[in-house]
Formats: C-alpha cells, structure tokens, sequence
C-alpha cells in the first residue's frame, strides 16, 4: 500500500489515529519523516499532518512556559521571551531547516541530532502526550527520552518547565563538525541556579554522550554548593563522565568523545562556551 496523506483538525483526533494504526506516522516539520520517506525506509502506512492552532501555540510570559510541540526553531529564536534558548534553538541545522525543524520532532531525533531536547532535559521540562482521545498526561522529560525506543508513548502536544528566575543562570554549548556541517560532536546544556554566589540544585546534560540525552548527576552533585571558580569547576570536570555512554559515528570516535567532554564542560562553567 503507497504512503497515504490525512489531515487531522485537532490533536485529540490526530492521537486516535496514531493510536488506532502503528503505521501512521506524524508529519509535523518533515525534517526527520521526510528523509525517511526520500530514502526508501518509508514507503507504507499514512503520514498525519495536524492543523489545530494549539499544536504551534507559545505561552511565554509567565513563570511557567508551555511550548506546542508544532513550535519550530524560527518561532523560538524568533520570541524575545525565550532568549536563553536562542542558542539551542540555532544549533539545529541552518535557517531552511529551522524554519521546519519542531521542538516535538527534535524529542525523536537520534544522535547526533537532537540538540534541543538537550536542553529542555536540563530545564527539567515535562513532555505533554495525548494516547487516544483521552486527556494528555505530563511526563518528566527524562522517562519519555529513555522510553521513546519502544514508540507507544502517543501524541507529544507540548512541552512545559519553568522559566529560569535569572537567564544568564542558563547555558547551552554545541561542538560540531565543521564537516558535515552543524553534527554534533557533543552539546551540553546547564541551568546553575545559584543562592548567595553557590549553585544550588544544578541541572546539566549531555547530548552526542549517550543513546538519548542524559544528565550529568556527577557533575551536578560536584557543583552543589560550591561557587563557579576553579576549584569548583575542577570537581564538575572530574565528575563529567560519569553515566555516559558515548559511541564511535561518522562524527567522532568514542575515545574523542570522552577525551574532550571534561574540556567543554569547563568551557561552559566558565562561560567561554555560552
């Protein structure tokens, strides 16, 4: 059976249909279905396009930030609210990608894709998903990385975390390649809350360092009540590879990963890499 096309007017409808058929797949910004589809691995099943206005809705002014899973890197760098995502916003592909490239799809993306799901992981987001045409649940960002694999979490309709209290206190840094352009070598996103000049409940993550993006618990305990300054940052560094798991790709070879992620972990401490 050729790739069918169907239209959902609203994200209840869409969750039933991707619920009622495993071969239905969403065709949301097409960066990620797309290149399936141009590459032979998808040539079977529908490809479901939503047009409910809330899948692309921004609630950005308040204290706790609600991003439709349609939102696209474009309307994010293009929000002045969400400045200190900008960074992360424009790590992913080049401005024609951007214009497509949707914070849902970015969830799914495999390394060394991926990039904003790594920071949303350090902002301790929780992902919106709607099974069938029952209500949507929140699920913490971390359970729905490490649960993606198995495909039955349902529709992702948006994603939701608090505003950081003071933005400077958020930190995004990508390595890449300069060829092929713009793959991650590895990110690293960090929210250092501090009290009094001492980090307090630090959030950092890896991309590039493992399957799916994944905190960095050593580094964050390291950093727990200490200040930013070279002691500090030297306990993180010593810290930073614990949990990872990174692999040998096209991009980078295992060893060079972990060689060099202390390297940019400190980069980003001290504020070189923000």
């Amino acid at each position: 059976m050729p790739l069918d096309v169907r239209v959902a007017t609203s994200m209840a409808e869409a969750a039933g249909l991707l619920a009622a058929d495993q071969r239905t797949k969403l065709l949301s910004g097409g960066t990620l279905v797309m290149r399936d589809v141009n590459e032979g691995r998808l040539l079977e099943g529908t490809l479901l396009r939503i047009t409910d206005p809330a899948f692309r809705q921004m609630n950005t002014s308040g204290a706790r930030i609600e991003l439709g899973a349609g939102v696209t890197m474009a309307m994010v760098l293009n929000n002045r609210d969400l400045a200190y995502l900008h960074a992360a916003a424009r790590a992913v592909g080049g401005p024609a990608i951007r214009q497509m490239a949707t914070i849902g799809g970015n969830l799914f993306a495999g390394t060394p894709y991926g990039d904003f799901a790594v920071a949303l992981l350090a902002l301790d987001a929780q992902v919106m998903v709607q099974s069938g045409y029952g209500s949507a649940r929140a699920i913490a960002i971390e359970e729905f990385l490490n649960s993606r694999e198995r495909g039955s979490s349902g529709l992702v309709t948006a994603v939701q975390f608090a505003r950081p209290q003071n933005a400077a206190d958020f930190r995004f840094y990508k390595v890449s390649r300069v060829k092929p352009k713009g793959l991650s070598v590895m990110s690293i996103a960090a929210h250092l809350p501090n009290a009094g000049g001492r980090i307090s409940q630090a959030r950092i993550a890896y991309g590039a360092m493992a399957p799916t993006p994944v905190r960095a618990r050593g580094a964050e305990r390291a950093l727990e009540g200490k200040t930013l300054d070279a002691t500090g940052i030297q306990a993180a560094k010593a810290a930073a590879l614990e949990g990872t798991r990174p692999a040998t790709d096209a991009i980078a070879t295992e060893w060079y990963r972990r060689e060099v992620l202390p390297v940019h972990l400190g980069r980003l401490l001290t504020g070189e890499g923000h």
